[in-house]
């Protein structure tokens, strides 16, 4: 295990039927019908992170919170930092501003009210905050959020904002907010991925441990990890109607991430986001 740097490790709670790869198949009004499986698959999270010493953030969808409190209860309970994803798992992209001010503000203050504690981060589904919809990071620092991890400075076909600094940054002039993006490591001048999710799972292990030793040996700089409660249940329900490159990125590996989490665990220094980046004497940015 490297000591020289602490790692962000973080989760991204939602379940399978949530996810945007199945938003043109599953309709919202129908999540109540789906069999959701999150009290399940964070029992396994939380015992992989116990197990390993590690306390992580987990960024909460509202609408697991308004049907799971006890799962709420749990994470601030073993001792990791809660935050937000928003309501309903809707993109940034898909609402006016109006709209997202009532969402981040509702989510927030759900979240606090049922663990009691204050909620200072933000994850935009989808990771769908970019240069078209920078406006968010000012309603984020205007409902009471500390920082954000809500962009992804790759191009990909469903995010991603290529300009973004690689690393955390102050994106708002005078005001004590952060942006953290998703880790990505620079090779022959491209931006790739590293930051976990899907390409930790359909990847081999050693190009992500690669890519993380890099970063920290290099850039002498944090990682930002994440991935999903449904990323580590095999036996979750197979959508049929999906498309078939939605199913690939969604499926492929579900029956070996659990391992290589665990592995990444004990090869690598990990904690929350707010401990990683945030201090009584001010925010680590570089």
């Amino acid at each position: 295990m490297s000591n020289q740097i602490v790692n962000a490790m973080t989760v991204d709670v939602e379940d399978y039927f949530h996810v945007g790869a199945f938003e043109k198949n599953i309709n919202r009004c129908d999540w109540d019908n789906f069999d959701c499986r999150i009290e399940r698959n964070m029992d396994v999270i939380l015992k992989m992170f116990d197990d390993h010493s590690v306390k992580a953030t987990f960024f909460t969808l509202g609408w697991i919170a308004e049907r799971y409190s006890n799962v709420v209860r749990q994470i601030v309970e073993n001792g990791h930092e809660l935050a937000s994803h928003g309501m309903s798992h809707t993109r940034v992209t898909d609402q006016n501003q109006a709209e997202f001010t009532a969402d981040v503000q509702t989510a927030k203050k759900l979240l606090e009210d049922i663990s009691g504690k204050p909620v200072n981060g933000y994850r935009a589904p989808s990771f769908s905050i970019g240069e078209k919809n920078f406006w968010a990071l000012n309603i984020l620092l205007e409902a009471g959020y500390k920082y954000s991890s809500s962009i992804y400075p790759i191009l990909h076909d469903h995010y991603g904002m290529p300009s973004s600094p690689r690393f955390a940054f102050s994106p708002i002039v005078g005001q004590d907010f952060l942006e953290m993006p998703v880790t990505t490591v620079e090779v022959m001048g491209r931006k790739i991925p590293c930051g976990g999710g899907g390409y930790f799972r359909l990847l081999p292990y050693f190009v992500s441990k690669s890519a993380i030793r890099r970063v920290n040996a290099k850039d002498e700089q944090s990682c930002i990890f994440y991935f999903h409660p449904w990323e580590v249940d095999p036996d979750q329900p197979r959508q049929k109607r999906a498309g078939l490159k939605s199913k690939f990125r969604h499926y492929t590996n579900l029956g070996v991430m659990e391992d290589k989490i665990r592995r990444v665990l004990a090869e690598f220094s990990w904690g929350r986001m707010d401990e990683v980046f945030l201090s009584s004497q001010g925010y680590k940015c570089k």
